[in-house]
């Protein structure tokens, strides 16, 4: 069983706002749509959205909602990587759908009119999903080793082959967060959220040039460790591409 709330812009009775959830054995607690409805709700292990009604309301909620690291999307896209994200379910008509995009930072969305069999399944698999990201990612503290580099998180101090690395605090934060995530593709601004911060101003042409410092103190025979991803940003290669 799973602790749903349930974000709506008409607050009322289960049975008026999602009946179907009444037929499944989940606890759901119903709040407006509105960060005032979230930070008074009890603890959640997911959260639903409906989107039905408004979705000129609906859509910066979720991308606030995503944004803060308050819920988490799907593996890749950015949305999760904030830390203990709780996933974020869309409800949604099916005259909603064309409004739908990658950047309302859903885990998943849910049609008005299905029934109970796969509203169940939806939510089941966000969980799980949520979960499996959650075991993955290393714990904020925890040392992250690969090949020859060596990250201390609570000492904030990286390693190259035994030589310390003379970083910035946003040059170890933007290489610890990219060797967290080693293979995975970022782009600039998902880097300049995560790293940087949802309310920093500056451009992504920031993120280019930490790129570019990070390597240097990497040297030649590491710098590979940053890749570049064409058209798209970076990621972090433990191994030399041939």
């Amino acid at each position: 069983m799973a602790n749903i709330l349930l974000l709506t812009p008409s607050p009322g009775t289960l049975d008026a706002v999602f009946p179907v959830l009444d037929l499944l054995p989940h606890h759901v607690q119903v709040a407006a749509l509105s960060p005032a409805g979230l930070t008074q709700a009890q603890p959640h292990d997911i959260v639903l959205l409906d989107a039905r009604t408004d979705l000129a309301a609906a859509r910066p909620m979720a991308r606030l909602l995503a944004s803060t690291g308050l819920t988490s999307g799907p593996a890749g896209d950015g949305a999760d990587s904030g830390p203990g994200g709780t996933p974020l379910v869309l409800l949604l008509t099916e005259g909603g759908l064309p409004a739908l995009s990658a950047d309302w930072g859903a885990a998943d969305f849910i049609v008005d009119g299905a029934g109970p069999a796969e509203v169940d399944a939806r939510l089941r698999v966000a969980l799980a999903r949520a979960a499996a990201q959650a075991a993955a990612r290393p714990e904020p503290d925890q040392a992250i080793v690969s090949g020859d580099l060596a990250i201390d998180p609570g000492a904030y101090t990286a390693r190259l082959r035994g030589r310390l690395l003379d970083l910035t605090y946003k040059e170890f934060e933007l290489l610890r967060y990219l060797a967290a995530n080693p293979s995975h593709v970022f782009t600039r601004a998902q880097l300049l959220q995560e790293v940087w911060g949802y309310d920093y101003y500056g451009g992504t042409r920031t993120v280019d040039v930490h790129v570019r410092r990070l390597r240097a103190k990497l040297g030649p025979e590491y710098e590979y460790l940053i890749a570049t991803v064409r058209n798209v940003g970076y990621r972090f290669t433990p191994t030399r591409e041939a």
